[in-house]
């Protein structure tokens, strides 16, 4: 009797307030688009690894460590399957996080190898693909925000009265965030550089012997 009063109060209160089913299931919906979003640009990343690992490895096959490294994070990355229903999970969307920290770091370390072959630097296909790679790197950063944008929304109506009544009787939870600043924490993403390998500066005259 107890539990049918409460939810009789919490349906009367949803009735006075006016605040509706339908603005969750816009909100949600508007998160599942935004998450799917990300998914593809980093699986587009993903994507690109392949071939970049090869063409790299056809002018420096002695880089094993940081090749074998590249590989090894492209394949951990794929055995996570984040989908929108476990961005309420927070120690699910943090190994997710972590495993593409950990690519990104792999990726830096391989474009700062790069930097030693002249002839890798100067091949098309190298080139291509660092374009690619960087254009991937922006693509996801705009989807990122865009899904923060999405969450935040989300979360407000979650939270806030009286809406937070309709989340309650619903079973609408607040989801996990996935910022750009935390993954930095984990680690830079890989800078691509397309220019030439600089000169170093002359150095300083020695100055004369004092008489």
């Amino acid at each position: 009797m107890r539990k049918l009063f409460v939810l009789f109060g919490l349906a009367a209160a949803l009735t006075l307030s006016g605040c509706g089913y339908n603005d969750f299931q816009s909100k949600d919906e508007a998160v599942k688009k935004a998450w799917a979003e990300v998914l593809n640009q980093y699986q587009r990343r993903a994507d690109l690894i392949p071939n970049l690992v090869a063409t790299v490895q056809g002018f420096a096959s002695q880089e094993k460590d940081v090749l074998l490294g590249v590989t090894n994070a492209r394949s951990k990355v794929g055995s996570i399957n984040m989908t929108a229903e476990a961005l309420t999970d927070p120690q699910a969307i943090k190994n997710f996080q972590a495993a593409q920290g950990e690519l990104s770091s792999a990726l830096s370390r391989l474009l700062v190898v790069s930097e030693n072959y002249p002839q890798l630097k100067s091949d098309a296909n190298f080139r291509d693909l660092q374009s690619q790679l960087e254009g991937t790197e922006n693509r996801i950063a705009v989807a990122r925000k865009r899904f923060t944008e999405s969450v935040e929304g989300y979360n407000v109506l979650t939270r806030q009265f009286p809406t937070n009544l309709t989340a309650m009787l619903f079973g609408y939870k607040v989801k996990e965030q996935f910022t750009v600043e935390n993954e930095k924490a984990i680690a830079a993403p890989p800078k691509v550089n397309f220019g030439t390998t600089p000169v170093p500066a002359a150095p300083a005259p020695t100055p004369a012997p004092t008489k």
